[in-house]
């Protein structure tokens, strides 16, 4: 669905609600296909999901952040991996609007319903060439890739003559520049196909390279089309969110699944109905109210952004490290939440086919994340409370 500027904003909250039972008929499908059905991504693009961060003046509809992550919540409670596909594929239309213009014709001038891919881990070799880098390496984890026409790919362009170091960038591709290897043999997320890309000697011009920093520093040459408050959240809080946030919805499902299964259980040792066991009981108090907890915290946390870039401030450093530390630590909170629910779910929880399997195995593969350890930035969080400095630029 292509946004019409005088149409009012969708409901995409009670649109990803609507197609739930959907996605959650096709969860089984997708973990065998090991990737996302195409009838899943022609229904995120029908209902107009991957254009919700896009902008404007390419079909989309930037909206609000709590309007986006609230939607990836609502789908993560049916099937884990479509919502996982839908955070990652999505901020990638917000970041292209931080590229130089023609980087965002090349992907949308003719087909603005285009999607990308991504892998940022700096591990590819870059070299400079006229005009821009010639790249080569291999990028592991890239969500959703065999849906994308374009893919992001992380890496240190060599320092010009006139800088004191390299500079990590991430580097845009098109597809016919790359080949996707089947790697995506896994036991938690299988349906997000995050398969490896290959790179060898691919020339990327300048104009499609994005330099980290300026994610940081709010400096993005695309800001210059894209003025709207949306894009001057720093990347980093965006993206860190986009990968931690499906864990809650992953956490909620499983509440679902244990409410539903314990109010009809009876205990095999004396017959007693499970329900009302006070340890059940205590454990879904604690549970609704832990992850009520973890969405208040991530919609504050935007809010409170979002009132800064639209006064035209600088959002403190001191605060844009705490949020990376929280949006971490709300993954371990969903974690330990799932955990408490699939141990009280018994024996039976073990096997094949029980409804809770799927949630566990997802919100732990969404731990593995880079971005959702909470060490790193609860370290950096500490070091500046103690008065030293920043050391994260991912904030």
């Amino acid at each position: 669905m292509v946004a019409n500027p005088s149409e009012a904003t969708p409901d995409f909250v009670a649109r990803a609600r609507a197609l739930a039972p959907i996605l959650k008929g096709r969860a089984e499908e997708a973990e065998g296909l090991r990737r996302l059905p195409d009838a899943t991504i022609a229904d995120f693009q029908e209902a107009g999901f991957f254009r919700m961060l896009q902008p404007r003046r390419f079909g989309g509809w930037e909206v609000d952040p709590g309007v986006f992550f609230d939607t990836q919540i609502e789908i993560a409670r049916a099937c884990p991996s479509s919502a996982w596909v839908l955070g990652v594929v999505s901020v990638h239309s917000w970041q292209l609007a931080l590229f130089d213009e023609r980087a965002q014709q090349d992907v949308w001038g003719d087909d603005t319903s285009a999607l990308i891919s991504s892998s940022y881990a700096p591990v590819g070799k870059v070299e400079r060439a006229d005009g821009g880098f010639v790249i080569s390496g291999r990028w592991s984890f890239s969500s959703g890739s065999d849906h994308c026409g374009w893919v992001f790919v992380g890496g240190f362009a060599p320092p010009a003559p006139d800088a004191r170091g390299p500079d990590m960038r991430t580097f845009l591709l098109p597809r016919s520049d790359y080949t996707i290897e089947d790697t995506w043999n896994v036991s938690g997320l299988k349906g997000t196909g995050s398969n490896d890309i290959v790179v060898d000697r691919a020339f990327v011009p300048e104009h499609r390279t994005h330099k980290l920093i300026h994610g940081f520093t709010g400096e993005s040459p695309g800001l210059a089309q894209n003025p709207a408050p949306l894009f001057k959240l720093p990347f980093g809080q965006v993206f860190v969110r986009a990968v931690s946030t499906s864990a809650i919805g992953a956490a909620l499902g499983a509440l679902e699944v244990y409410r539903g299964y314990t109010a009809k259980r009876y205990a095999t040792s004396d017959g007693s109905k499970v329900a009302e066991d006070p340890t059940a009981q205590v454990l879904c108090a604690r549970g609704v109210t832990t992850l009520d907890e973890v969405r208040a915290i991530l919609r504050r946390n935007f809010d409170e952004m979002m009132e800064c870039v639209r006064a035209g401030e600088k959002i403190p450093v001191e605060r844009r490290v705490q949020y990376r530390y929280e949006s971490a630590r709300a993954v371990v909170r969903c974690v330990e939440v799932v955990d408490s629910l699939f141990t009280a779910s018994g024996g039976r929880a073990l096997f094949d086919g029980h409804p809770i399997q799927r949630y566990w195995q997802d919100v732990h593969a969404a731990r593995a994340h880079y971005a959702n350890n909470p060490d790193k930035p609860g370290r950096n969080l500490g070091r500046v409370m103690l008065g030293m400095k920043n050391t994260d630029f991912f904030i």
